[in-house]
């Protein structure tokens, strides 16, 4: 989602800077501007992000369409960059625990978030007729623990670790498995795709994961392509957050 949203604000003009985990784990590598933390530089749809070391070589680097991203997993470094605006992506499902105050523009994405009270704006992540509308009194859909389909299939897209350890992995992104095939291993155990396609998402070889924790999605449209475009999900909240954004931007003009 984050990415969605970065790349959405970075072409409409904005100067963006992501915030970063510690060591980020993600799961659609091929679309994720937090792989700059690996690759030191990662360019998605004609945005690029790079890797910076302070709050300082961030706001010295960011520009239109070239975004710092900075290891600041507790956000530590908003009151020196003093933005105009600040996304709370985390998507962590639960009650946010951090102050608006700080920033003149607050938006969060998806459950946790109550417009009105912890920030300014929630914008829905659920699937369905209100995924990427913004919400400026109350908060987003309940989360309720199901994927969303994808040609038709949900809970069995997913992989999932059987284990604690490190996972080491059998295919790369954009290979094509079949149902029962193991994609990769953690301590021993197998992790086997319950459906056939794509592997749309894998979590990096060799990172050390938790039981049952998510690491990676097979796409059973079996379109290539799409391992490396963000998703309509990704686009359409990104597209509520520039309406909040701008909505929000031109009421503290007019106040």
């Amino acid at each position: 989602m984050a990415s969605g949203v970065i790349r959405r604000l970075s072409v409409a003009g904005f100067k963006v800077i992501a915030l970063e985990q510690a060591v980020p784990t993600c799961i659609r590598r091929t679309v994720c501007y937090a792989e700059a933390f690996f690759e030191k530089a990662v360019a998605i749809e004609g945005v690029t992000a790079i890797l910076v070391n302070s709050a300082t070589e961030a706001a010295e680097t960011v520009s239109y369409r070239l975004v710092p991203l900075l290891i600041d997993p507790n956000a530590e470094q908003i009151a020196c960059l003093k933005p105009m605006a600040v996304i709370d992506a985390r998507m962590l499902k639960q009650k946010n625990n951090r102050s608006c105050d700080s920033t003149p523009i607050n938006i969060g994405l998806g459950p946790g978030f109550i417009a009105g009270e912890d920030c300014q704006a929630v914008v829905e992540t659920n699937r369905g007729f209100d995924l990427g509308r913004v919400i400026y009194h109350g908060s987003a859909k309940a989360y309720t623990g199901t994927p969303a389909a994808v040609g038709g299939i949900s809970h069995d897209r997913v992989l999932k670790s059987p284990a604690g350890g490190e996972f080491k992995a059998f295919f790369n992104i954009a290979n094509s498995v079949i149902a029962g095939q193991f994609v990769g291993e953690v301590g021993g155990t197998p992790v086997v795709s319950r459906i056939s396609g794509v592997i749309r998402g894998l979590i990096r070889n060799g990172q050390n994961v938790s039981h049952g924790q998510k690491i990676g999605d097979v796409d059973p449209r079996g379109i290539k392509d799409y391992c490396f475009r963000i998703s309509d999900k990704a686009n359409a909240v990104g597209g509520g957050v520039l309406e909040a954004v701008m909505t929000l931007q031109a009421k503290l003009a007019h106040n």
